[in-house]
């Protein structure tokens, strides 16, 4: 009998932190490198892949805006999460002493959480990249030791790059949320804490946010995170992504969503799966 082989699609390469994401979300799947977040959601809409897996919130810098405005804008739902120590490393073609540095890439997240080596490094330019592992691939291929990157060690040895400086993080533990997106909504209650996630606006009048939300503390429902973001169709107006701590089936989230679509312009359900009690933020508290 034939198998057919599961793949899974993430953002930059091989060395990016969504790699890592990947083996702890799918540990026997086929990985599939794609240049940027809309491309994972473009292949998983299109049915390329069955998943993909992407980077939504950072314990230290908070929600990964892309992700949930790529969320909103597709038909996709979020199926399962993982949440990974992240640990920023310095890295180049040779070592270097740190005010010889002309340049630093890194994915935009990356670059925010390394704020006292940026202003150490008045000197040095920080560069965008698409993730980290293609800033670690792109110093790799400039072979100037001046041109470094902030990536994982995996994404410096995978490049052949030499670690600088082993933790340039401003703070000694940080996490990343990762979210695996499908084109269904999972609705199965297997063992285990739920989260479920979805997305909703209201109209510009006194309150507004207020009411909606009081349906939350009446039924006793957890706000695990509450993220605003514009709405570019419609100027200066902005929607609400949201994730509470339940099952979208158990009697108080059904009944509180139900209310709150009672009390917004829109609302839509875009994730349903269990909390990941595994990480190392569920062991270890911050």
């Amino acid at each position: 009998m034939a198998t057919i082989e599961l793949t899974v699609a993430y953002p930059g390469r091989e060395g990016a932190h969504s790699a890592a994401a990947c083996d702890r979300l799918f540990p026997a799947a086929r990985l599939v490198a794609l240049p940027t977040f809309s491309d994972v959601v473009e292949a998983v809409v299109s049915g390329r892949v069955p998943y993909g897996v992407l980077p939504i919130e950072s314990s230290l810098v908070g929600p990964v805006a892309e992700t949930h405005d790529l969320l909103y804008e597709s038909p996709l739902s979020i199926v399962a999460e993982a949440i990974l120590p992240v640990n920023h490393c310095l890295v180049g073609p040779a070592p270097i002493d740190l005010f010889e540095v002309r340049e630093i890439h890194s994915h935009p997240v990356a670059l925010d959480q390394c704020r006292r080596l940026l202003a150490s490094l008045p000197a040095a330019l920080a560069v965008a990249a698409p993730t980290t592992g293609d800033a670690a691939k792109i110093v790799a291929d400039l072979a100037d030791p001046t041109v470094v990157a902030i990536a994982s060690d995996r994404a410096a040895r995978l490049n052949g790059l030499v670690i600088i400086d082993d933790n340039v993080g401003d703070h000694p533990e940080a996490y990343t949320r990762f979210v695996s997106i499908a084109p269904y909504t999972r609705l199965d209650r297997r063992e285990g804490d739920w989260r479920t996630a979805f997305s909703f606006a209201t109209d510009h009048r006194p309150g507004a946010l207020f009411h909606a939300l009081e349906p939350l503390a009446r039924h006793g429902i957890d706000l695990n995170l509450l993220v605003s973001r514009p709405i570019p169709s419609r100027p200066f107006s902005y929607r609400f992504d949201a994730v509470l701590g339940g099952h979208p089936l158990d009697a108080e989230i059904s009944a509180t969503l139900k209310e709150m679509r009672g009390l917004t312009e829109e609302l839509r359900v875009f994730g349903s799966y269990r909390a990941d009690r595994e990480g190392g933020l569920a062991v270890r508290t911050v």
